[in-house]
C-alpha cells in the first residue's frame, strides 16, 4: 500500500499525486495507491490518513509525504513503524505556517478555506524530534527548493537514505523522473538495526 500525502494547500489534483496515481494505473497497481484530500485541520488529516492505515501491516505500507505530507508522513511512521519517502517534507511547519492563520485557497482550485490558529497547536502536538529507525526513511530534497530549506531536511534525516536533487524547486518536477527508484524502495523489505 502506498499511501501519498499532500501539502499544505494543495490536494490530490497536484501534479505529483496526479503523476503518481498515473503511474501506478500503468504499472497495474492501481487498488495499491491512496491520496485522500486532507483536512486543514492536522489533527483531522492525521484522522484521515490512520483510517485508511487501519488493519494494514505496516510492513506493507509506504507513506510518501510531500511538504506538510512530509511531516505528517513522519510522525505516522513513527507511529506505525511503516516506511516514508519524503519529498521536500516540511521540518519545522509551525514557524512556516503561522503566517497563514486566516482564509486562503487552495492551489488547485479557488476554493477557500480557513487555516485556524488552533491548528498550529495540533501542529505543535505531531511534532517528532528525531526519527528513531532511519533506515525507513528516503527523503528527496531540492536544493532551489524556494520554500522550504533543504539543508534542515538533511539534518532531520540524517542516517536516512537521501538524494539531493541539484536546484529544482519545491514542487519537485522531477518527481516524475523518478518512479522506478521510488518503487524499489516501497516494494523493499526494511530489516531494523
Amino acid at each position: 500500500m502506498i499511501l501519498y500525502l499532500h501539502g499544505f494547500r494543495s490536494s490530490p489534483n497536484s501534479f505529483k499525486a496526479r503523476a503518481m496515481q498515473e503511474y501506478m494505473d500503468r504499472c497495474g497497481r492501481s487498488a495499491e495507491f491512496f491520496c485522500p484530500a486532507l483536512s486543514p485541520s492536522p489533527a483531522l488529516a492525521i484522522v484521515q490518513a490512520e483510517q485508511l492505515l487501519a488493519g494494514v501491516d505496516p510492513a506493507a505500507v509506504t507513506i510518501i509525504g510531500s511538504s506538510l505530507g512530509g511531516f505528517y508522513a513522519t510522525w505516522l511512521a513513527e507511529k506505525y513503524g511503516c516506511k516514508a519517502m519524503l519529498v521536500n517534507p516540511a521540518v519545522k511547519p509551525l514557524r512556516e505556517l503561522e503566517s497563514y492563520v486566516g482564509v486562503t485557497t487552495y492551489y488547485h482550485s479557488d476554493e477557500r478555506f480557513e487555516f485556524k490558529a488552533a491548528y498550529v497547536d495540533e501542529l505543535r502536538a505531531l511534532a517528532v524530534t528525531t526519527i528513531t529507525h532511519p533506515e525507513r526513511y528516503f527523503l528527496l530534497a531540492a536544493t532551489g527548493d524556494e520554500v522550504l530549506d533543504w539543508r534542515e531536511m538533511v539534518t532531520f534525516y540524517q542516517g536516512a537514505r537521501q538524494q539531493i536533487i541539484e536546484g529544482s524547486d519545491h514542487g519537485l518536477a522531477e518527481f516524475a523522473d523518478m518512479f522506478d527508484e521510488v518503487m524499489a524502495f516501497c516494494d523493499a523489505s526494511v530489516i531494523h538495526a
